[in-house]
C-alpha cells in the first residue's frame, strides 16, 4: 500500500506548474512535512537536477503569517527523515506533518511529525521515507 493521504497545504498543482515553467526543469509534489522541530508543515516539492544557482533538488514552501507573504526553504534534508504512517478508514496512508499535528488513523492517532512520534490506541504503524522526489514504505 503506497497511496499516501499526504493533506497539503497549498494548491500542488499550481506550485508544480508554476515552478517548471519558471526553472524550465519538471518540478513534482513530494510530501507536506515539517522539517526538523519546526511546529508548521512545508509542501515539499522535487526537481531532478540541482537548481542551478542554489545546488538543491528538494524547496519547501510555507506561508510566513508575521511577514504575510510565500516563503522557499531549502529541504534536501527530507530524504533524512522517517515518517510513521498509520492506515486512514479509507485504507490511505497518512503521516503526522509536525510536532502539533495530530492526526486520526484507524484505531487511533499519531503526533509528533518529524521531531517524535506518538502513538494512540491500537494503530499499526508502517515507515516510510522519501527517496529520488518519491515517497515509499519501507
Amino acid at each position: 500500500m503506497t497511496d499516501f493521504d499526504h493533506r497539503p497545504v497549498h494548491n500542488i498543482e499550481a506550485i508544480a506548474q508554476h515552478y517548471t515553467e519558471k526553472d524550465g526543469a519538471p518540478v513534482r509534489y513530494v510530501c507536506t512535512t515539517a522539517l526538523g522541530d519546526a511546529a508548521i508543515a512545508f509542501d515539499i516539492f522535487y526537481r531532478d537536477t540541482p537548481h542551478p544557482e542554489f545546488g538543491n533538488r528538494y524547496f519547501g514552501l510555507f506561508y510566513d503569517r508575521i511577514r504575510d507573504c510565500m516563503m522557499i526553504i531549502n529541504a534536501e534534508n527530507v530524504e533524512d527523515y522517517e515518517f510513521k504512517c498509520g492506515v486512514t478508514e479509507d485504507d490511505r496512508l497518512v503521516y503526522s506533518q509536525h510536532r502539533h499535528d495530530l492526526v486520526e488513523v484507524d484505531g487511533g492517532a499519531l503526533d509528533g511529525g518529524r521531531s517524535y512520534t506518538r502513538v494512540i490506541g491500537d494503530v499499526g504503524v508502517l515507515n516510510a521515507r522519501v527517496k529520488d522526489g518519491m515517497m515509499y514504505t519501507v
